[in-house]
């Protein structure tokens, strides 16, 4: 991850994860963004205060409720007006990029937005999570799902024209087959493409698949089957950190967040039960 960072309180960087993927962080007390075009896709989530944005001959307010999306090349300018600050994440799309987007969710042409500001609370959220999961940089099908799942609803609620994802039939036979891939490399970090190409899905279908099937996402599944594997190591007497690191997971950390909300005590509890009973069974 390559990493700019400037006097005015901003950081971009460009994805890993997509070519022409560009991630803009932003904090600004006071500025003023002079008419302007970008030759790529915008979305831009605000964290905190706002900021007002004039495009196609219209000024709107821009704030923690609202999604900015704008096409490429439509010509725009802001200014902090009455707020006292404006935090914001954004993303910055070239047209391959986008492209990608729409080819990992099985659409061959791209929507365009007729309206720049955007009132979806889920929408926000999502794209949220997904701008700081790609900052992290550190989960690869975590980021992959937050992705498809942020596109594919900003592209059927708010897209005019252009595609709609296809929608996987329910086959257990292909779920069979990514458990058994997951179940064989599960400490590794997994992206969505390796576990899509083995159902002959894309990443959009197989998110379905497993909804509709399991009732969990792939990653969701994920995490369960590393937490197994974490007990396994545990119970013979692993350290946490090595347990955490070879079940999978980033750190400690990782997998004490998610065993504590799975099991609801920690992997620490467990592995000092696991320790008693082994006390108790020796001769």
């Amino acid at each position: 991850m390559v990493r700019r960072q400037s006097e005015s309180r901003t950081t971009y960087w460009q994805s890993r994860r997509i070519p022409g993927l560009s991630l803009l962080r932003a904090d600004f007390t006071a500025h003023q963004f002079a008419p302007h075009t970008h030759d790529a896709f915008v979305i831009a989530v605000t964290e905190a205060g706002g900021a007002e944005i004039s495009s196609r001959g219209i000024t709107e307010q821009i704030g923690a409720s609202t999604l900015f999306v704008s096409n490429p090349d439509e010509r725009q300018s802001s200014r902090m007006a009455a707020e006292q600050r404006w935090r914001y994440r954004s993303f910055y799309l070239t047209r391959s990029a986008i492209d990608a987007i729409g080819h990992h969710l099985g659409i061959k042409a791209t929507p365009y937005f007729a309206d720049n500001m955007l009132r979806d609370a889920e929408l926000i959220e999502q794209f949220d999570r997904l701008h700081r999961a790609l900052e992290m940089d550190r989960d690869d099908l975590h980021a992959d799902e937050l992705m498809v799942s942020a596109f594919a609803g900003l592209f059927e609620r708010h897209g005019s024209g252009g595609g709609r994802p296809d929608r996987a039939p329910r086959n257990r036979i292909m779920v069979d087959r990514v458990i058994e891939l997951m179940q064989a490399h599960y400490s590794e970090n997994l992206g969505l493409d390796e576990l899509a190409q083995v159902a002959g899905l894309t990443r959009f279908q197989l998110i379905g698949l497993f909804k509709r099937t399991i009732g969990l996402t792939p990653h969701a599944y994920l995490i369960q089957i590393r937490l197994n594997a974490a007990c396994r190591l545990l119970k013979r007497g692993t350290p946490l950190a090595e347990s955490a690191l070879a079940a999978g997971f980033c750190d400690q950390s990782a997998l004490t967040k998610h065993f504590k909300r799975s099991y609801g005590i920690t992997p620490r509890q467990f592995a000092a039960a696991a320790r008693a009973d082994r006390a108790a069974d020796a001769p």
